[in-house]
């Protein structure tokens, strides 16, 4: 209790210096929190009453996510529940499954999954999964991998298995974990020299529903201990579900023989939701919250926030939490000032030929005076083909408006650029390198 003790009051002041926190707010709702334990990567924290608990996750949830993850260097669920009296304390029992969850969130269900066109092939797959007793290998959906951009409901699908088979089937061990928390978990049993426990946790699961699995991507040790976890699984026929933001053919840094297993199964794909699904999402989440909310700003909303239901959650509780914290009523000036904080935060960062030099110049060790250079040594040599190929296939550039960047004679890019092409296909790591830096250039 003591340590964690140190580590909730390291969360506080994380907190208490937060920009989205009033010291009104970290006072009335952070503060008051008091540590119970830190168990199987999820916080339990005490608070005075359901009004704050509810409050306190609506309003300051994720900033306590993100806190613990600084402090701890990992992520953790928040448990927040009111103390001894008002309600039961933490057993060890398995939990009762209601449709209000023990930390005051909602629970992620298939009822309160929210269909539409761009996830119903994903929903079907998911709620087929839920039914298989775990006893049999299922050579349909075994293994389930769903996959789409960050903040289009896989998590909640994966929520949804746990809540049914933890409802239909009391008995079954459900683990749900994220990529980076097995392997942050992997390397914590190594380091404790206590495998044995991990493999003993891990291979007797009925149900392993892995979140974000690309994490596992590139580190060795961690993917060998997967693989051997996956085998066991699958060979004694339980159930794996995986979600991750790419499909496993565009896993460069997976093991191919990760790759082929997680193929062999069930592979659905979830895109970003159509203008109803979005008018539902909105209207869903206003009703969680007790919130009224005129059709117009709906609308709104709707209308501009496009391709990610965690930023259409989080507009109208934002929303909610001005209206509580404040005497100014919900109104279209208010959702737009919204709307426009939410797009400035994602605005893609400009994709300049001054970033691209350094990213590449980074990337292979040189300087980005190097690339620029009349240098012909090997590594400047390569990096400045790189750079060509790069800006041609992330920016659409001319030879001429190369050279001009490069100051060299643009009749040579064209050799450059198809030099990289073929080595490419000669040199896997090459191939990744320049992948990761494409990927990453494009995804900020």
């Amino acid at each position: 209790m003591d340590s964690f003790s140190k580590v909730v009051a390291m969360v506080k002041e994380y907190c208490s210096g937060h920009p989205n926190i009033s010291s009104i707010g970290f006072n009335r709702w952070i503060n008051i929190l008091e540590p119970v334990k830190l168990e199987n990567s999820v916080a339990y924290l005490y608070t005075e009453s359901e009004f704050s608990r509810t409050t306190t996750y609506d309003a300051y949830g994720e900033v306590l996510k993100e806190a613990f993850a600084d402090v701890l260097g990992f992520e953790v669920e928040i448990n927040i529940l009111v103390k001894p009296g008002a309600e039961e304390e933490i057993t060890e029992e398995k939990p009762k499954m209601p449709s209000i969850s023990e930390n005051g969130k909602k629970e992620l269900t298939f009822d309160n999954f929210i269909r539409g066109k761009s996830n119903e092939l994903a929903y079907a797959f998911c709620t087929a999964v839920a039914k298989v007793d775990g006893n049999e290998n299922n050579d349909v959906f075994n293994p389930l991998f769903i996959y789409g951009d960050s903040g289009l409901g896989k998590t909640h699908l994966l929520k949804a298995i746990q809540y049914e088979v933890r409802r239909t089937k009391p008995d079954f061990n459900i683990i749900y974990i994220t990529g980076e928390q097995f392997t942050n978990e992997y390397i914590k049993a190594v380091t404790e020299k206590n495998t044995a426990e991990f493999h003993d946790k891990f291979r007797k699961a009925d149900f392993l529903l892995m979140d974000d699995v690309q994490f596992i991507a590139g580190k060795d040790s961690t993917q060998e201990e997967f693989f051997h976890t996956f085998n066991e699984l699958y060979n004694r026929g339980r159930q794996i579900v995986l979600t991750s933001d790419i499909p496993p053919s565009k896993m460069t840094k997976l093991e191919e023989r990760l790759q082929s297993r997680f193929v062999n199964g069930m592979q659905v794909d979830v895109v970003s939701p159509d203008f109803e699904t979005r008018l539902a999402i909105i209207k869903r989440k206003a009703e969680d919250l007790n919130f009224n909310l005129h059709d117009s700003i709906i609308r709104y909303i709707a209308e501009r926030i496009k391709t990610n239901i965690r930023q259409l959650e989080g507009a109208v509780k934002k929303m909610k939490a001005l209206t509580v914290y404040t005497s100014e009523s919900p109104s279209i000036s208010m959702a737009q000032r919204i709307v426009k904080e939410i797009q400035i935060d994602n605005h893609p960062q400009e994709v300049t030929a001054e970033r691209i030099i350094n990213d590449i110049a980074a990337a292979f060790n040189v300087s980005a005076e190097d690339i620029r250079s009349k240098n012909r040594s090997a590594p400047i040599s390569l990096a400045r083909k790189v750079a060509i190929y790069v800006f041609r296939e992330v920016k659409g550039m001319t030879y001429i408006e190369i050279g001009n960047v490069l100051n060299r004679d643009h009749s040579t890019m064209t050799t450059s650029y198809k030099d990289v092409a073929a080595m490419m296909k000669q040199k896997p790591e090459l191939k990744n390198t320049i992948g990761d830096i494409i990927k990453n250039l494009r995804k900020d």
